[in-house]
């Protein structure tokens, strides 16, 4: 076992120690917040009714080299409906707040022996966003699928976006995580994430993503990561952490015992 899991960490550090610099900047939209998908790659699951998970979230890209601080939020509307919302902002030669993402996900087919768990995915961003940080808003939908195979979680996910700008092209992403659980409070994660842009006919951004995600206390979620171009588009790597809360904390029931006089 500890060899297993020698050789699954080695390529985490090896591609931080290997990667290199690129191009441009990607507008970040609906993010979800763990454990509810991958970095990107967003689960069929969701918050049950009345609990949300509030994530904050910093990247760190190079060439361009841009920092991206972010709040995403998630929550249970019912128990298979979903609000999510993200607020990103960057910090580059074009400083401010991206466009603000609203998002409705609901789970219409719950996971069974054989299949997985199926959602769509409604959302709309505010104009929010500084002028190169903008499409002046826009609508979008896309489809969650995830599937549990032992130890293994799996999701994949297509995206959909029309800008507010006329101008700008539409956007299609797709992408597909897994999660395996190493230990009961320790996760590796894998994602490759694809991206046709709002700026491009062709598809501009292809990455692969490593990373683990730890239960660093009662309803706390720590997750950190590493994405490298595999398609000569941008940004050539990106570092990523994020934090995540859940609320409320469950509670663990105190177990009193109590002895009768003899």
């Amino acid at each position: 076992m500890k060899k297993c899991v020698f050789f699954l960490i080695f390529p985490f550090f090896s591609v931080i120690l290997l990667t290199g610099y690129c191009y441009g900047l990607d507008l970040s939209g609906l993010q979800p917040p763990a454990p509810y998908g991958v970095f990107s790659t967003m689960s069929a699951n969701s918050p049950e009714k009345g609990k949300a998970a509030v994530a904050f979230s910093v990247e760190r890209a190079g060439e361009p080299d841009f920092s991206r601080f972010s709040t995403h939020l998630a929550y249970g509307i019912t128990d298979n409906v979903e609000l999510g919302i993200s607020v990103p902002y960057v910090d580059n030669s074009e400083t401010g707040l991206e466009d603000i993402t609203f998002g409705i996900k609901h789970r219409f087919f719950d996971e069974g022996r054989y299949g997985p768990s199926i959602a769509y995915i409604v959302t709309v961003a505010l104009s929010s966003g500084t002028d190169e940080l903008s499409t002046d808003g826009s609508i979008g939908a896309g489809i969650a699928v995830s599937k549990r195979v032992g130890p293994v979680y799996g999701h994949a996910n297509l995206f959909y976006s029309i800008p507010g700008n006329s101008s700008l092209e539409d956007e299609v992403r797709f992408s597909g995580g897994i999660d395996f659980s190493a230990a009961h409070d320790f996760r590796i994660l894998g994602e490759v994430y694809g991206e046709k842009s709002h700026f491009s006919d062709d598809i501009d951004q292809l990455e692969a993503r490593l990373g683990y995600r730890f239960l660093t206390g009662e309803g706390v979620f720590t997750t950190i990561g590493v994405g490298f171009d595999i398609d000569d588009g941008a940004p050539e790597y990106r570092l990523m952490v994020s934090i995540t809360l859940h609320f409320p904390r469950e509670e663990k029931p105190i177990e009193k015992v109590y002895e009768e006089d003899m």
